[in-house]
């Protein structure tokens, strides 16, 4: 399979700076979206460091097979997604240390969602409401599960998710890169199968467009820059009030036999052709 990759963002129709930050690498198989926070454009220098901090850690790792020693190691996950989270880490060491030294720039932090790509597998690893989903043979399904206040409060069973939708407090994180010396880092590692699409985003996409409205924006496309141009369309069209960032992996067939046995097995499937 070959991974093709492809990233845009946007400011928006409301908010004159753009704080997210953006990164695709199809060689390293690393896409990263961050999404930041605070004032004197603080949200755009913790964006950007984690960024370049998880890009520079997993490149380092990957080139030497040495993972920074610190977190946790997720004792059930394999040493990429463990490379991940350490990755994650060390940007929010050095976010918070930055935050520290100039008054200005006190309490600034960011979200951030990565994910490292195998041949067969990828991990995910991410801090507050950015998201990744999983788009697979039509369907779109949600990987990460925010860290916001009206996320644990849905998932406890205090909220609807329209109630959550509508709610004052749906900007209010739980967790965020660099506010703190350490910050915990959720992460997992989920198979891929052919034709699977990854979907990293900011939360300007998801709280300007349902589910099915994303899934609907990439449904019959196969050229992951179409598919950017379309998703951030759809959140400026549909108001456009915060800063909109994607990023999508694609696992496309390579090869000529790639292409017949995926043919077959739909034939096989009842799909036709």
């Amino acid at each position: 399979m070959n991974l093709q990759t492809a990233g845009l963002t946007d400011p928006g129709k409301i908010r004159k700076n753009n704080e997210d930050s953006y990164w695709v690498d199809a060689d390293l198989g690393l896409l990263v979206v961050a999404d930041g926070m605070g004032g004197h454009a603080a949200g755009e220098v913790a964006s950007g460091m984690a960024v370049e901090v998880i890009r520079d850690q997993v490149a380092q790792g990957l080139k030497t097979g040495r993972i920074p020693a610190v977190g946790q190691k997720p004792i059930h996950l394999s040493s990429r997604a463990h490379l991940l989270t350490a990755a994650i880490h060390v940007a929010n060491e050095m976010i918070f240390a930055a935050s520290e030294k100039r008054a200005e720039r006190i309490g600034m932090g960011t979200t951030v969602v990565a994910a490292l790509v195998g041949p067969k597998s990828f991990a995910v690893a991410h801090v507050g409401d950015s998201r990744l989903y999983l788009y697979r043979a039509g369907n779109l399904r949600q990987i990460t599960r925010d860290h916001s206040l009206v996320a644990e409060q849905v998932a406890k069973g205090l909220l609807t998710a329209e109630e959550a939708e509508k709610s004052e407090q749906k900007n209010i994180l739980t967790r965020a890169l660099g506010i703190a010396s350490t910050v915990e880092v959720d992460s997992d590692e989920y198979p891929l199968k052919p034709d699977d699409l990854l979907l990293l985003c900011s939360d300007g996409l998801c709280r300007m467009a349902e589910d099915a409205l994303i899934a609907g924006a990439l449904a019959g496309l196969n050229d992951p820059s179409e598919m950017c141009h379309n998703l951030i369309r759809l959140a400026v069209d549909r108001g456009g009030g915060d800063n909109v960032t994607v990023v999508l992996g694609w696992l496309s067939r390579s090869g000529f036999l790639d292409r017949i046995l995926g043919r077959f097995s739909k034939r096989s499937n009842g799909k036709g052709a």
